[in-house]
């Protein structure tokens, strides 16, 4: 086709587009054969159809979504009355300017850009916040030390500093150009500059367009609507299910032992944290457990556990969980192997064999497995591990699987498959369960599991809980080993303020009194934990009623998005501390919830900067203000993280518990009251245990202060109510 046809397909087509003359995708053959007899469609880029079948979420194919994808994979359907309490809303982008192509066997997408523009997400990041300007490609594997798209959540959602979210439902590896690449029809294309001369020369020129590459004929754009980024991740997260409630228990503090641990050792452990006075819900046992590890059989050490279901027992009457290490590559010494052997990969890892999760039979024969020797005896849950890379040990994408499925696409949904599976086995107990994985994706927000790797930068492992509000999955902070005591207790603050509380030993040895010169401070931020917990727990339950990320990025915070109106103007950067600051990446602080502001510091530092969202925000410990819309720096004691309220926030608190199986009818609350505008808080309670509360049985009210008065309004009153005397506790004067 000659460029002035190509010119003129394209006005005639974005006129019959616009004035609904015409179907999408008939338009585009049409014209497409009307100039060029030889081209077909799958040669020609067209713009998408889109439906809507939620409120604020559009869905458009190309050719079809595609085998073994995301939507298909997903734990749970769509929580549809609670995407269309979001509200109506209309598409946030111009339709004519996204663009499907099918060239070479792949397809190619374009989405539009403005100047300006910030995208957040793409997987779990732990160097980056923004991502506009990046070049990823969406592959499982272990994080390698780079933002490059190679994660333990290759996500493929992003999210739009506009107010909207895109989502591709595609299990393949996925290429995005994030405005890095310009293209010559671009007519907001910038001007040529020269370098010898111009100080404004870029090595990266803006580009109008997001450019995403997908090797497979097939694809499945889907669009989320929101007016804010918080509200179209929340549509995302509910679009899947919506996110987790964990147990109770599961919210206290875990402990991770040795690997060659054995039923003594660790009935010692218990009882040294006991004697210690440190909080302890959950032991987690390492490979040891296993009669055979690296790969594993699935079946107890009958040296280190001769007794298994008796050993679950002791740890159970001393109110302790006991959660197994395991990944899922079977030894020959399995009793699993032979009836799983046909119905694995051609490639093994370790030796081991790697069934088959597509198929029913394997989830049949490993559930029916799991369930007899794990889950039927009292263990609470497993850690999931190398489910998610390195490429010279997994299987190779040239491997093969009896499903069909390419290994590559196994290789992006292994681990959540593996999760769904496991989870299936609790749901037909009726009992929750909590634990770690080091690979998910679209699709697991509603899986009751928390990611983490083997990288250790204390900086890092704060920019990646950041990160998780963005992308439906949820991260830890672990605990594992020092350099000295200073980096201790600060690993332990930030770990506190987490999805999980937990010191991961199974190499260090390390235990909380490790480094006894700061114990006290670690035994008071984990009891501070602990007692936060009716906060924390009615965060998770938003997070499922709502999908509102329970630990998310400050841009995610209207507030801060914005400069205050005493800020904004004509003001430059150098004149506006504040516009200069909240322009930058922001990887070290974030919120715990709607009213917590959380800003760890880290081993050498005795001060930090903390940038204030517009109101006023009070110090947590005191109640005093700190400031309204600015930039503070703060230099707290040794034994405090920092931590500041909202204007009018509710924080519920209880006693300190070493364990939450004291969590119990008639807990006394304290409800600390932030500030002296008017607040509201919803508390959520349940059982802590069953899955009940997804039919209903819960319990919810609403926590209301205004002019230093306090009221208790019943909302839901379905299920159990563990809160009795309640004291109300204004910490603010000003």
């Amino acid at each position: 086709m000659s460029q002035d046809n190509q010119e003129i397909l394209t006005v005639i087509y974005k006129n019959l587009y616009r004035t609904g003359c015409v179907s999408l995708v008939g338009t585009a053959l049409i014209l497409s054969v009307a100039f060029s007899p030889q081209k077909t469609l799958a040669q020609s880029a067209y713009p998408l159809q889109w439906e809507e079948n939620l409120p604020g979420v559009w869905q458009a194919v190309v050719n079809q979504a595609g085998p073994h994808n995301f939507v298909d994979l997903a734990a749970k359907k769509p929580r549809a009355k609670a995407i269309k309490a979001l509200g109506q809303t209309s598409f946030p982008l111009e339709r004519e300017d996204i663009y499907a192509e099918i060239r070479d066997g792949q397809t190619y997408l374009r989405l539009p850009l403005q100047k300006g523009e910030q995208i957040y997400g793409l997987g779990l990041n732990f160097k980056s916040i923004q991502q506009t300007g990046q070049v990823k490609r969406l592959h499982m594997d272990h994080y390698g030390n780079s933002d490059n798209g190679r994660t333990h959540a290759p996500v493929p959602f992003y999210v739009s500093s506009r107010g909207y979210g895109v989502f591709i439902n595609s299990t393949q590896y996925i290429d995005i150009y994030v405005g890095s690449a310009v293209r010559k029809d671009n007519p907001n294309a910038p001007t040529p500059r020269d370098r010898n001369t111009d100080p404004n020369w870029s090595a990266n020129p803006f580009s109008d367009a997001i450019e995403i590459l997908i090797p497979a004929e097939q694809a499945e754009l889907i669009v989320f609507e929101g007016n804010t980024p918080l509200k179209a991740v929340q549509r995302f997260n509910l679009f899947f299910g919506g996110g987790v409630i964990p147990p109770k228990w599961g919210l206290g503090f875990w402990h991770r032992t040795p690997t060659l641990y054995g039923d003594q050792d660790v009935m010692q452990e218990i009882a040294e944290f006991e004697k210690n006075n440190f909080p302890l819900d959950v032991i987690g046992l390492e490979p040891g457990w296993h009669s055979k590890s690296y790969p594993g059989t699935f079946e107890w050490d009958s040296e280190r556990f001769p007794e298994p279901s008796a050993f679950i027992r002791k740890a159970e009457n001393k109110q302790v969980k006991i959660n197994l290490w395991c990944n899922p590559y079977l030894s020959p010494e399995s009793t699993m192997y032979n009836a799983l052997n046909p119905l694995s990969a051609s490639h093994t890892v370790w030796g081991g064999i790697v069934p088959d999760l597509n198929l029913e039979a394997v989830r049949t024969i490993y559930g029916e497995h799991l369930m007899e020797h794990e889950v039927g005896i009292g263990v609470s849950g497993f850690k999931i591990d190398e489910v998610d890379g390195y490429d010279h040990w997994l299987w190779p994408d040239v491997a093969t699987f009896p499903s069909g499925v390419a290994a590559s696409q196994m290789r992006q949904t292994y681990g959540l498959q593996f999760m769904n599976l496991v989870t299936n086995l609790y749901r037909q107990r009726n009992t929750r369960t909590y634990g770690l994985v080091r690979a998910n994706n679209a699709g697991g927000v509603a899986l009751p599991y928390v990611l983490y790797n083997d990288q250790y930068a204390h900086q890092d492992f704060i920019t990646g809980l950041i990160n998780s509000s963005f992308c439906g999955v949820l991260w830890v902070p672990e605990v594992r080993s020092s350099k000295n005591a200073e980096e201790w207790l600060r690993r332990m603050q930030t770990s506190c303020f987490s999805p999980m509380a937990m010191i991961n030993a199974w190499s260090s040895g390390t235990q909380p009194w490790s480094f006894p010169e700061v114990y006290e401070a670690c035994q008071e931020v984990a009891f501070l934990r602990m007692q936060l917990l009716p906060y924390l727990y009615s965060t998770f339950a938003q997070y499922y009623f709502e999908g509102i990320p329970p630990f998310r990025a400050m841009v995610l915070e209207d507030d801060y998005r914005q400069p205050p109106a005493t800020l904004a103007g004509e003001l430059d950067d150098t004149s506006n501390p504040y516009q200069e600051a909240i322009r930058k990446e922001n990887t070290s602080q974030y919120m715990m919830g709607d009213n917590l502001m959380v800003a760890p510091l880290f081993a050498g530092e005795k001060e930090r900067e903390v940038i204030l969202p517009s109101g006023r925000w009070y110090d947590f410990y005191t109640g005093e203000l700190v400031g309204n819309g600015e930039v503070i720096n703060v230099a707290p004691p040794i034994n405090q993280i920092p931590l500041f309220v909202k204007n009018g926030g509710i924080i519920p608190m209880m006693d300190p518990i070493r364990q939450t199986s004291e969590w119990t009818e008639d807990t006394a609350l304290e409800i600390r009251v932030y500030g002296t505008a008017p607040g509201t808080f919803t508390l959520y309670d349940d059982d802590g245990a069953s899955f009940d509360f997804e039919q209903g049985e819960y319990t919810t009210k609403l926590l209301d202060a205004e002019n230093g008065t306090g009221k208790l309004i019943d909302l839901e009153s379905n299920g159990p109510w563990t809160y009795g005397e309640i004291n109300w506790v204004f910490m603010s004067k000003n």
